[in-house]
């Protein structure tokens, strides 16, 4: 008997195989966008942690290669040191480490305003052409005035003066705490120390402009001093005991 189409039972499998061809499509797009989100995720994080460690000669053609050649992407964690196996370092989510009961702690002087942290964090080795250590990369960020600020921070090798530092990501006044993007601010940071010589986290936005020769200062921009009091706090958070202090002097005690 001929198959009829236009029947009940032609109109039902019509629209199942309708139904399973727009399935498989709209599966098939999702894996694709997917990939591409990562994709673009995973160069974002590349570009920035190499602004950090301020490396020169980087394009939009080659930082994959530099980066490649350069760093070492590394999951550790904070209180041991001890590094941590993952299958893919780039696609370690942070944010939600952060907020899982199950991958972070309670800040106990929560003085970012981030309530928790990841018990494990990501941070970047960038050797230079010899393959000695030339800067630690790590991943810092606390409320500003309006927002969570994100960033990274490039530390010499002595694991103390700045080498750089980016902030990718936030919510602040356009025009007012965006500064934080500016180059010719972040510029500024370039060999200023995080602890003074007594080992206490000393680096401090300084409202009106640092004084020559400060080593723990960076000049506070006007109209932005709430801004700028947040990327103070944060700095002295995560280089702080609940921070990096514990893996930096593990770290400083290796030879790293």
């Amino acid at each position: 008997m001929a198959f009829n189409k236009d029947s009940i039972a032609g109109t039902m499998v019509f629209t199942i195989v309708l139904c399973l061809v727009c399935s498989f499509m709209i599966t098939g797009t999702a894996d694709v966008l997917k990939e591409r989100k990562l994709t673009k995720k995973r160069d974002e994080l590349m570009r920035n942690v190499l602004v950090a460690a301020n490396i020169e000669g980087v394009t939009n053609d080659n930082f994959r290669d530099i980066f490649k050649a350069k760093v070492q992407p590394m999951l550790v964690n904070l209180e041991t040191g001890e590094p941590v196996a993952v299958d893919n370092v780039l696609d370690y989510d942070a944010n939600m480490a952060a907020i899982n009961p199950e991958t972070s702690s309670k800040i106990s002087k929560d003085i970012a305003k981030i309530k928790t942290r990841a018990n494990n964090v990501r941070i970047f080795k960038v050797n230079d052409d010899q393959g000695q250590l030339q800067a630690l990369v790590l991943p810092v960020y606390g409320k500003g005035l309006w927002s969570i600020i994100y960033g990274f921070i490039g530390m010499e090798k002595d694991l103390n003066t700045v080498q750089g530092i980016v902030f990718y990501e936030h919510g602040e006044t356009p025009g007012i705490g965006d500064f934080v993007n500016h180059e010719e601010w972040r510029m500024t940071w370039h060999g200023k120390q995080i602890y003074n010589s007594n080992g206490d986290v000393a680096l401090k936005i300084v409202k009106g402009g640092a004084k020559p020769g400060d080593l723990n200062g960076v000049d506070g921009v006007s109209g932005a001093t709430r801004t700028g009091a947040g990327v103070e706090k944060l700095i002295q958070f995560w280089f702080g005991k609940e921070g990096y202090e514990p893996l930096l002097e593990k770290l400083k005690a290796a030879g790293v």
